[in-house]
C-alpha cells in the first residue's frame, strides 16, 4: 500500500492511496464466503452454490467495495500516524480516475481533506472582555412574584373589568346564540381590550367576532362550527356579558408557605421576599454568564483569526446531508456554522492546553440543574432528590442530550480557565438596556 499527500492552495490535501491485491483480498474472500451461504439461487440449495458462480455474480462489486474500505482506512490512519488535524471529515476527490474492478488489482483511491489550521492565542491582562451585571429593579421583583404567587391563586368574581379579566359571554345574531363563550382579554392589546374596559356584568355590546378571535380555528371552537362553514357567516354579533373573573393572589399565611415550601424553608412574607430576591439573582447571572460566554467567543475568535477551507466544508455538508439541502441553503446558513466549527477548533486548543476535563458527576450535576429549571417552568419548586436523579439520568441517556450537556460544560470550564489571563470589566446595565444588547447579538 502507498499513500503520497499533495497540498493544494486553498487549505485543502489530496490523499492518492494506492492498494494492491493482498490488502483487500482476504476481506473480499470473507464477504463472497457470507454471499454464499446466504444466496438463494435456483437449482441450488441455500449455501451450496459453487463459488465461481458466486465471484462472478458479487465479485466485482465486492472488490470495488472492499479496496475502497481499505484506502478509506489507510488514509484515515495515515493523518492519525502524522498527526494532521483536519476539519470535516474526508471525501472522495474530483480527481478520481475510474477503475477497472474486473481486469485489474491495483487501484488508486483519491481523497480530499481540509486541513485545520494550528490555533495560536496569547493572552495577557491587556486583552478585555465586558461582563454586564443587570440591576434588579421593583418592577423586576413585582413581576417575579406575581408570577410565582400566580401559580396558588385562583380566580374569583368581580363586577366590572378593570383590565386584563376573564370574561364569559354570549353571543347572539339572528338564528344562532352561543352561551358561555370566553374572551381572554389578557391575550389582547391595551387597543383590543379598551372597549371592554368599565363593563359589568349583564353589560351588551356589539362585537365583530372576526377582531374578537383573530384565527379562524378560535371562532369555529367558540361558534361549534367547522372552519369551512365560518365561510359566509356574518362576523357581526350582539355580545352580553354573563361573568367577570379575575386573578386574586393568595395571602401569605401559613397555609399559603406549607403549600409552597412543604420543607418548611419558608415560612414567612421576609423570607419569601429573600427567595424572590435570590431567583432574580440567579436567573440575571445565568443570562449574564450566557452573554459573557458569547463575548469571550467573539474575542478569542478575533484573536485566534482562524482561516478554514470554506470551499472544501461546503461541498462536505452537501455531500453528508445527502440532498437535503441545497448549495444556496447552506451558503446562506454558512457563516455561523464557520463561527461554530471555528469555536469548536478555539476550545479544543484550550482543553489540550489547560488539560481540561468533564467528570461523570459534574455531567450529573448540571442535568440535575436543567431537570430542576424543568420542573420550576412547571411550578414544581420542590422535588424529591431521588425524583430528581431518576431525571436526570433519563437526560443523560438522551444521546443529544448527553453531548449538549457535554458540550456546554467544556465551554464553561473554557471560559473559566481564560478569564484570569485578561481583564474583565464589569459594567451594570438595566434589564432593558440588556435586553437589547441580547437583541442585537441574535440579528448578527
Amino acid at each position: 500500500m502507498n499513500i503520497v499527500r499533495e497540498n493544494l492552495e486553498n487549505l485543502t490535501s489530496l490523499l492518492k492511496v494506492t492498494v494492491s491485491e493482498p490488502d483487500y483480498k482476504e476481506a473480499v474472500e470473507k464477504a463472497l464466503r457470507e454471499y454464499k451461504r446466504r444466496a438463494n439461487v435456483p437449482g441450488f440449495r441455500p449455501g451450496m452454490v459453487p463459488m465461481g458462480i458466486i465471484r462472478k455474480m458479487y465479485g466485482k462489486g465486492v472488490v470495488a467495495e472492499e479496496s475502497y474500505r481499505a484506502a478509506s482506512k489507510a488514509a484515515f490512519d495515515y493523518l492519525e500516524k502524522e498527526k494532521i488535524d483536519i476539519v470535516g471529515d474526508m471525501l472522495p476527490s474530483d480527481l478520481q480516475k475510474p477503475l477497472d474492478f474486473e481486469n485489474e488489482t491495483d487501484y488508486e483511491f483519491v481523497f480530499e481533506v481540509g486541513i485545520a489550521p494550528e490555533v495560536k492565542i496569547s493572552l495577557d491582562k491587556n486583552d478585555k472582555v465586558e461582563k454586564y451585571s443587570i440591576i434588579i429593579d421593583d418592577k423586576m421583583r413585582e413581576g417575579y412574584r406575581s408570577n410565582f404567587l400566580r401559580r396558588f391563586g385562583k380566580l374569583v368574581d368581580v363586577e366590572a373589568i378593570e383590565k386584563d379579566e376573564a370574561v364569559n359571554v354570549t353571543l347572539e345574531q339572528e338564528g344562532l346564540k352561543v352561551e358561555d363563550a370566553y374572551v381572554g382579554l389578557i391575550n389582547m392589546t391595551d387597543e383590543q381590550r379598551a372597549p371592554f374596559i368599565g363593563k359589568k356584568v349583564g353589560d351588551v355590546m356589539d362585537v365583530d367576532v372576526n377582531e374578537l378571535y383573530p384565527t379562524p380555528s378560535q371562532r369555529a371552537a367558540i361558534l361549534s362550527v367547522k372552519e369551512e362553514e365560518l365561510e359566509g357567516m356574518d362576523p357581526k354579533f350582539k355580545l352580553t356579558i354573563v361573568k367577570i373573573r379575575k386573578f386574586a393572589e393568595p395571602e401569605l399565611n401559613e397555609e399559603f408557605f406549607k403549600m409552597a415550601f412543604p420543607d418548611g424553608s419558608i415560612t414567612d412574607e421576609k423570607a419569601f421576599d429573600a427567595y424572590i430576591e435570590n431567583q432574580i439573582a440567579k436567573d440575571l447571572d445565568r443570562e449574564s454568564e450566557y452573554m459573557f460566554t458569547l463575548d469571550m467567543q467573539k474575542f478569542l475568535l478575533g484573536k485566534a483569526n482562524l482561516k478554514l477551507p470554506e470551499e472544501f466544508l461546503k461541498q462536505w455538508l452537501f455531500t453528508i446531508n445527502e440532498g437535503k439541502f441545497k448549495m444556496e441553503d447552506i451558503e446562506r446558513d454558512f457563516g455561523q456554522f464557520l463561527d461554530m466549527m471555528k469555536w469548536n477548533l478555539v476550545q479544543k486548543h484550550f482543553i489540550k492546553e489547560f488539560s481540561l476535563e468533564v467528570t461523570p458527576e459534574e455531567a450529573n450535576e448540571e442535568a440535575k440543574a436543567l431537570a430542576l429549571q424543568q420542573f420550576a417552568y412547571y411550578g414544581m419548586n420542590q422535588v424529591a432528590e431521588d425524583m430528581l436523579a431518576n431525571y436526570a439520568k433519563t437526560i443523560l441517556e438522551n444521546k443529544d442530550e448527553n453531548r449538549k450537556i457535554y458540550e456546554k460544560l467544556f465551554e464553561r470550564k473554557v471560559v473559566e480557565a481564560v478569564t484570569p489571563l485578561i481583564t474583565v470589566t464589569e459594567k451594570s446595565v438595566s434589564a432593558e438596556e440588556f435586553g437589547k444588547l441580547v437583541e442585537e447579538v441574535q440579528k448578527k
